[in-house]
């Protein structure tokens, strides 16, 4: 039997977003079933209203429409209806950042006031979104800046399927009829990774619902094995990953020994490296054509000898993966130095001579803090900052 991890006190979902003009339901993150039933009790007979729930969900996701007069395949009378009792409300964008090198980073608010960031990231082969899904993060991982900040709450489906159209919004790729979309069709953004701000699988259900909509083949469409969610090892919800969402999967693996795994991933005090691995090993996706990513930061001094390489490559043996090996982006304060390139190379060629792809990730983003491991909202630097002046002034 699969013992759920207990969710902190702390963490939690708000409920679903109302207009505040008068109460209209907001139809995003819905799931099929919910859309449908929701239709339902708004009068839709049931008869008719799988195909009115389908026709909505394509003008949301597949064509990005949010305005109800604009769903021309409705008759009027039934937009009406739908403009009087619901809205297709998004997050805000209240702040956009565009690094020298292409990287978009957007500021983006949420219920309650509180904020996330989400970064596109082009490539000349792809176009990858990295995805928030809680405000904050419980597992202070002492490496990342966005651990530095404190958990608020988790995200709801339609907050984190928000910020995929959102980035849509800002790439101004929605197709337009008789274009397409999907995989056949225009994308800048080809790739969704949840390695944002939160732990996805202390997220879970709202999680998936967002991710079978970015997924569904009448909705954003995307390919399941171009959806990664990245967990810094919440053992007994890896293998729901795999059944419920059907995604690729990554670890934040980034140590070879326990012991500088509890000081990097605190996470791994509660399930250590071998529970980790046993939990990799039984995968239910696992295969030559759907390899683990094992992500490994490279910090100096701490876990990048040749030696941690080979214990590495001794620890997932057996397992279809890749290591991605990440130059360490600093952030203020931080309290680690990014590897030299040689020790870098070094590493990734032991990785690499072992059978491991092992490519190393290019910095992306640095200049508007927007890299991995340096995603933080404004209000909590803001916060700190403050606090840190009040402190050197005494009066903290």
């Amino acid at each position: 039997m699969t013992v759920r991890a207990p969710i902190t006190p702390d963490v939690l979902t708000v409920p679903r977003k109302e207009s505040s003009s008068n109460g209209r339901i907001n139809l995003l993150g819905l799931s099929w079933d919910k859309l449908f039933k929701t239709l339902v009790q708004a009068g839709t007979p049931e008869r008719q209203a799988r195909m009115r729930s389908r026709q909505v969900w394509q003008w949301m996701y597949h064509w990005g429409v949010r305005d109800f007069a604009a769903m021309t395949n409705l008759s009027k009378a039934y937009r009406a209806m739908l403009e009087e009792r619901f809205v297709i409300s998004l997050p805000e964008v209240v702040r956009r950042q565009v690094s020298a090198d292409g990287t978009r980073k957007l500021l983006v608010r949420i219920a309650g006031g509180h904020e996330v960031e989400t970064v596109y990231i082009p490539e000349e082969d792809r176009g990858t979104l990295c995805v928030s899904s809680q405000v904050g993060c419980t597992l202070t991982c002492s490496f990342c800046h966005t651990g530095t900040q404190k958990l608020v709450r988790n995200l709801a489906p339609d907050e984190i399927v928000g910020q995929v159209m959102l980035a849509r919004d800002d790439l101004g790729e929605w197709p337009e009829p008789g274009i397409g979309s999907g995989e056949t069709g225009p994308r800048l953004l080809s790739n969704v990774v949840l390695m944002g701000m939160g732990e996805p699988l202390y997220n879970f259900d709202a999680v998936r619902d967002a991710m079978k909509i970015v997924m569904d083949g009448e909705g954003i469409a995307l390919s399941r094995r171009r959806v990664t969610l990245s967990t810094s090892g919440v053992v007994p919800e890896i293998a729901r990953t795999a059944t419920e969402i059907g995604c690729m999967l990554a670890v934040s693996f980034h140590a070879t020994t326990d012991e500088v795994r509890n000081q990097l991933v605190p996470i791994n005090r509660r399930w250590n490296i071998a529970e980790l691995l046993d939990a990799l090993r039984a995968y239910p996706k696992l295969s030559n054509s759907e390899r683990i990513t094992f992500e490994y930061v490279m910090l100096k001094g701490v876990n990048d000898s040749d030696e941690d390489a080979r214990r590495l490559v001794k620890l997932i043996r057996g397992i279809p993966a890749k290591v991605n090996l990440i130059p360490f982006n600093a952030w203020p304060g931080a309290p680690y130095e990014r590897s030299d390139q040689s020790r870098i190379r070094a590493f990734a060629d032991i990785v690499h001579k072992a059978g491991y792809a092992s490519p190393v990730r290019t910095p992306r983003g640095e200049d508007i803090m927007a890299a991995c491991g340096q995603l933080k909202s404004d209000t909590e630097r803001a916060r700190k900052s403050r606090a840190e002046v009040l402190g050197e002034a005494g009066l903290a």
